[in-house]
């Protein structure tokens, strides 16, 4: 099953890309603002042998990275703070339903005006969008505690972290997974776009200066890399996802399927 889906994927690829070369060279498309395939390729080796290019990319990931480990601590932590703590949940219930909808791309001003162009104006967007996305997932997981489990382990005695521990963090852990996954690839979204827009070193900032300088096959083959990267870090996200859970039944049957 696996190995024809792999099979269906790589054909569907190889359709696209033979696609990418046949229309400009048919002439329904400019050449020049859309290159063929293998233009786009070339371009794409000469990036891979530039020095410079890797130092970008080593950027990018840093600001990926750093950003939602941030954001991922920040969202357990304050995720559970807020179940846990009798009537915080209620007390911070419009706070978080007025900041959460408000575009990280809108502070884009504001991290530009206290940072500059530097490495932490590209983490202050990513950290802000990529932490609602945990911390909604955990207060949901939190919400699904079984309440007879929760009653029975106070009858036991068990204290605080002792059922955060127990019967909290096992029910939560699907969700916190889920927001993992969703933050992994948000942080990335928005640490392109800050590179891009602010001008910060990375990927972005050299899409940038492609574009501005009409160097068109390398503007195509920073984008497919930044498509790349974003499919590796969605495929490394399920991967631990999946490790992560693999006692839950939810996983068993995936594998099992």
């Amino acid at each position: 099953m696996r190995g024809e889906s792999a099979a269906l994927g790589t054909a569907g690829l190889a359709v696209f890309l033979a696609l990418g070369e046949a229309v400009p060279r048919l002439g329904l498309v400019d050449d020049d603002y859309f290159p063929p395939t293998s233009r786009i390729a070339g371009a794409l080796a000469d990036e891979f042998g530039d020095r410079t290019f890797w130092s970008a990319l080593g950027d990018t990931l840093a600001g990926w990275g750093l950003g939602l480990a941030i954001a991922v601590g920040a969202g357990i932590v304050v995720g559970v703070l807020v179940s846990v703590v009798p009537h915080l949940r209620e007390a911070t219930a419009s706070t978080i339903e007025f900041l959460r909808p408000i575009p990280s791309v809108a502070l884009i001003p504001l991290a530009v005006l206290l940072y500059g162009s530097e490495l932490r104006s590209v983490l202050l967007l990513v950290v802000y969008a990529s932490f609602w996305q945990v911390l909604i997932q955990v207060l949901y997981g939190v919400q699904d505690v079984d309440p007879v489990a929760d009653e029975t382990a106070r009858s036991y005695g068990l204290g605080t972290w002792a059922r955060i521990r127990h019967v909290l963090w096992p029910t939560a852990l699907p969700y916190v997974m889920t927001g993992v996954r969703l933050a992994a690839s948000v942080a990335l979204i928005l640490a392109v776009t800050a590179e891009l827009v602010i001008g910060a070193p990375g990927l972005g900032a050299r899409l940038a200066v492609a574009e501005a300088s009409q160097a068109v096959p390398d503007m195509y083959a920073l984008v497919v890399v930044t498509g790349v990267l974003g499919l590796l870090i969605n495929v490394g996200a399920r991967t631990v996802e999946r490790r992560a859970l693999a006692w839950h039944q939810s996983v068993r049957g995936e594998v099992a399927v």
